[in-house]
C-alpha cells in the first residue's frame, strides 16, 4: 500500500497517482531483507530497519559523509568602472535643442443649462374653499315631502344608512312616520335609504306591507336609486307616501 504524502489517502501496490488528490505517488521497491514495499529513494526500511543505501568504505553500514571543499572568495577587487557608451555623431546638441510645443488641445464646453422658474399658482383664498364646500353641501341635503300632509322630512346628513319605519327597540327609525295619516300600515322597520357618496338608494328592509317606488313595487333584496321626483310609498294603497326631493338652495 502506498500513502499519499500529500492527503495521506491510502493507494494499492502499483498506483502512481493518488486515488484521492491526483498527486503523482513516489516509486516503490522491495526491501532486500525482509521484502516490504519502501520507497526507491527511503534511506532505511520501515518494516525491519535496514540501511537501504549502498554502504561505502570499511564501517559496515556507516556512510561516510562527504564533505563538500569550501572555496573561499577572491579578495575584494575593485569593480571596473563601465566604459562610457559612445555618442552618436549626428552633431545634436541636447542641452541647446528646442523643446517642442505640444498645441493646447480644444474641449468641448458644455453650454450652460438654462433653468426656466415655473410660475406656481396663487392659494386659493380659504373663504372660496368655504363657499365651494357649503355649496357642496348644500347639493347633497336631501328631503321627502309626505304628499298627504305636504310636511317637509329633510334626511339626516353624514348618515350612511336611514331608517324609515315607526319607533321599536331593536332599530329606532330616523324618519318616524307614526304621527301621520294610516301609519298603521307602515311597519316598525319598514324600508332603509342608503348614501353612498352623491347617491341615495333605498330597499325594502321585509316590510308587511311592501314599498312601492313610482307606484312599482320594490322586491325584498332589491334597492332603487332615487332621483329627484320619485314617489316612495310605505305600504298598499298609496296611503302614507313621499316625494324624494334635493335641496338646491
Amino acid at each position: 500500500m502506498i500513502v499519499c504524502p500529500n492527503c495521506s489517502h491510502p493507494n494499492p501496490e502499483g498506483a502512481t497517482q493518488c486515488e484521492a488528490c491526483y498527486t503523482p505517488l513516489p516509486s516503490t521497491t522491495a526491501c532486500p531483507h525482509c521484502g516490504a514495499t519502501v520507497q526507491t529513494d527511503a534511506t532505511f526500511c520501515g518494516q525491519c530497519g535496514s540501511n537501504l543505501q549502498p554502504s561505502t568504505g570499511t564501517n559496515g553500514g556507516e556512510i561516510e559523509a562527504t564533505i563538500p571543499t569550501v572555496v573561499s572568495p577572491p579578495p575584494n577587487q575593485p569593480l571596473p568602472e563601465p566604459e562610457p557608451l559612445p555618442v552618436a555623431s549626428s552633431g545634436l546638441n541636447l542641452e541647446k535643442s528646442p523643446v517642442p510645443v505640444v498645441a493646447p488641445v480644444a474641449t468641448e464646453t458644455t453650454p450652460p443649462v438654462v433653468t426656466v422658474a415655473i410660475p406656481e399658482p396663487p392659494p386659493i383664498p380659504m373663504n372660496l374653499a368655504s363657499q365651494s364646500s357649503a355649496t357642496q353641501l348644500q347639493r347633497e341635503t336631501a328631503k321627502l315631502i309626505h304628499i298627504q300632509t305636504s310636511t317637509d322630512i329633510e334626511l339626516p346628513q353624514n348618515v350612511s344608512v336611514i331608517h324609515l319605519g315607526k319607533p321599536n327597540d331593536l332599530v329606532p327609525p330616523d324618519v318616524d312616520v307614526s304621527g301621520f295619516p294610516n301609519s298603521d300600515i307602515v311597519s316598525r322597520t319598514h324600508a332603509d335609504i342608503r348614501t353612498e357618496g352623491d347617491a341615495y338608494y333605498i330597499e325594502d328592509v321585509g316590510s308587511s306591507n311592501g314599498t312601492y317606488i313610482n307606484n312599482t313595487a320594490l322586491l325584498k333584496g332589491n334597492r332603487h336609486r332615487l332621483k329627484p321626483g320619485d314617489r316612495i310609498s310605505l305600504g298598499k294603497g298609496d296611503l302614507v307616501s313621499f316625494i324624494f326631493q334635493l335641496s338646491r338652495d
